[in-house]
């Protein structure tokens, strides 16, 4: 295991311009790293190891840890514990199913009340009145995953969020063991679970790690839950679930603050992290990172701009800047 990743001002560069009318308006800064299928890095910009907070790119990490400590699921279920879920209604069924294997009831959730994610379903929640809900907190499921881990384990119940405990230090530790790196800080995710800081490289490496490992094991079992169930890891209008769909064998996973990490089966990954942690510029970053790695990109290319409108008119959008349009460019036809 390599030293923990260096805390200090990351070093970003120009990843995104904002066009409007020929001119750039904006500029997203941000850091991608590439990895090729034996592990080493085939493409890199900005500040790849610099400390930052996977945030919920974290999720398959923890659930790994989860399945190692005995975690079983089905897989659908196994999806939702490593989702940052819309709130629809089978989200929110299968979290009480979660729940209903350890006989616990939502009020044990540690997770902030909140309204569902998705607009769609906020907005329907709302007008019918329904309150903010522990279960429909995008976290809920690795929450109930949590809980279930610990009372099969016969650990405690109230204080399973705390770093100190035994469920959160077996998640330690699989984050180290995933990532190849010490972890640089901890404190605590907006969902109250502690979050962990690595390196983007580091990220990336557990990912691919997840993706290629073999079926059986418990990175296997967490890589197939999410490739068959990629509904359950985001929602049925989410970026992430629609990029799983269009990438065969792709395991894919986003972070708020813009992170974005994906891997195919033969280890080959992509992580990205935006620095201003804006959502527009994650997915056209994630689509020429992935046209970098090989993946034929031809069925994303709804995900790689964002139009800028001027009254009825598109007149602007998205494009990578020369840090990534270049490398882009040179991928050899036969590679895509």
């Amino acid at each position: 295991m390599s030293n923990p990743a260096v805390i200090r001002e990351p070093s970003h560069v120009p990843l995104v311009h904002v066009l409007r009318g020929g001119l750039i308006e904006g500029t997203h800064y941000g850091s991608v790293v590439v990895l090729a299928a034996d592990g080493t890095v085939q493409f890199a910009a900005g500040d790849i190891g610099v400390a930052f907070y996977p945030r919920s790119a974290l999720k398959p990490l923890q659930t790994v840890a989860m399945v190692r400590a005995g975690l079983a699921l089905d897989d659908e279920l196994l999806a939702l514990s490593a989702a940052s879920h819309s709130g629809e209604e089978f989200h929110l069924a299968g979290v009480l199913r979660i729940l209903g294997e350890a006989g616990l009831s939502p009020s044990e959730l540690r997770n902030p009340g909140d309204l569902p994610v998705d607009p769609v379903v906020r907005n329907d929640w709302i007008c019918q009145g329904r309150p903010p809900s522990k279960i429909a907190q995008n976290c809920s499921g690795k929450h109930a995953a949590m809980l279930l881990t610990a009372r099969r384990r016969g650990w405690s119940i109230a204080d399973y969020t705390d770093p100190h405990h035994p469920l959160q230090r077996a998640i330690a530790r699989t984050v180290e063991d995933l990532t190849g790196e010490s972890i640089a800080h901890v404190t605590v995710d907006g969902c109250g679970a502690p979050a962990f800081s690595v390196s983007l490289h580091g990220l990336t490496r557990a990912i691919a790690r997840i993706s290629s490992a073999a079926p059986d094991s418990p990175e296997g079992q967490v890589a197939r839950a999410i490739r068959r169930h990629p509904d359950m890891v985001a929602g049925t209008r989410r970026d992430v679930s629609h990029l799983i769909k269009a990438v065969p064998g792709l395991v894919a996973k986003d972070g708020f603050e813009a992170v974005q990490v994906a891997a195919l089966p033969d280890g080959r990954a992509i992580g990205v992290k935006i620095a201003d942690g804006s959502d527009r510029a994650r997915m056209p970053v994630t689509v020429a990172a992935l046209a970098i790695c090989g993946v034929d990109t031809s069925a994303l290319a709804a995900f790689a701009d964002a139009p800028q409108r001027g009254g009825e008119m598109v007149v602007g959008g998205l494009r990578v800047t020369g840090n990534l349009a270049g490398e882009v460019a040179s991928v050899p036809a036969a590679a895509i």
